[in-house]
């Protein structure tokens, strides 16, 4: 999925800073961005911002939905390069078509995960499917850790089986939560999971001490550790928690995205579609994308591939998360 905020920057931010609230628990408030070129849908961003750019090494989070695609047009994205990073693609309803420069044409469905590595550069469309009524979602990036920067293509798809728990349901697309592990291979150790939690109920899950970790509110009004969430916040908890309690206190069911991770020791930079370390990389992989060089080609798009935006005056900087 492409990053097209109108105003490219080291880190694609441009939201408040979080909400310092009790118990450690910050609230990332989402911004509304245009997504993918001429034809943009809008999307709601909560990561990266200036208050926080990472949880562990999640990047970048996009929460779109849910769309009647008959007035909004649905996704058509156009072909654009990544570098730098894993894409990891979720979906509460509609379809997906998925093609990239691996040769890989596939399609996102609910409760599947597809997970795209880009490594050294790739390219891929992503358009919503004619069978799609309502388009509804989460988009994901992951940075990749120096020394697998540059490591190969890939692209991964697991359904991951509903896990049951005490007031709820998970599926657990990556890490390990509640006794079930993901098979799905990354390069730093991760969290991902779609949880349900009942009305009225509480959920308290055992996490790994290590791990930092964000609570995506998709549906419904839960407390993090007492703390409240709305729809579309984000609520980030600090490591050094062998729990997470989530409670649901209204007459609906509430679906969040968990994740999770031990805080990334490295600065990146963001910038369109790319993650590097530095200014003239970021630079060199525009060169690359605009020249035809690098990212291969993609098959069956209807269409021509995204242009890169013009890049910024002054130098790129490096960042990470304000310890």
């Amino acid at each position: 999925m492409s990053n097209t905020e109108a105003l490219p920057a080291p880190v694609a931010c441009g939201g408040e800073a979080g909400e310092p609230v009790p118990a450690g628990i910050e609230i990332l408030s989402p911004r509304d961005v245009p997504l993918g070129g001429p034809r943009a849908m809008r999307v709601r961003r909560t990561l990266p911002q200036r208050a926080r750019t990472l949880i562990g090494a999640w990047c970048f989070a996009d929460h779109y939905g849910p769309d009647d695609v008959a007035s909004s047009g649905g996704m058509d994205v156009a072909p654009h390069p990544h570098i730098g990073l894993q894409t990891v693609s979720w979906l509460f309803s509609g379809e997906i078509e998925h093609r990239d420069s691996l040769g890989i044409h596939a399609y996102v469905r609910p409760g599947e995960l597809n997970l795209m590595t880009s490594g050294h550069g790739i390219c891929h469309s992503e358009v919503s499917t004619p069978a799609t009524t309502i388009l509804h979602g989460v988009q994901l990036w992951v940075a990749l850790p120096e020394e697998h920067r540059d490591t190969v293509r890939d692209f991964q798809h697991y359904a991951p089986t509903p896990v049951p728990l005490d007031g709820g349901e998970a599926r657990v697309f990556l890490g390990t939560l509640a006794g079930d592990t993901s098979p799905v291979r990354t390069f730093t150790p991760l969290l991902g999971a779609e949880l349900h939690v009942a009305p009225g109920a509480t959920l308290t899950l055992d996490v790994a001490p290590d791990f930092e970790h964000g609570v995506l509110v998709d549906t419904g009004q839960v407390l993090l550790d007492g703390t409240a969430l709305k729809p579309a916040d984000l609520g980030y908890a600090p490591p050094d928690r062998t729990t997470l309690t989530l409670t649901n206190p209204a007459d609906e069911p509430a679906r969040l995205i968990l994740l999770g991770g031990p805080p990334f020791q490295e600065e990146i930079i963001m910038w369109w579609n790319f993650i590097g370390r530095s200014s003239e990389e970021i630079a060199q992989a525009r060169r690359d994308w605009t020249e035809g060089r690098r990212f291969g080609e993609v098959t069956g798009y209807d269409g021509d591939p995204l242009p890169a935006p013009e890049l910024p005056t002054v130098p790129l900087k490096p960042r990470g998360n304000r310890r």
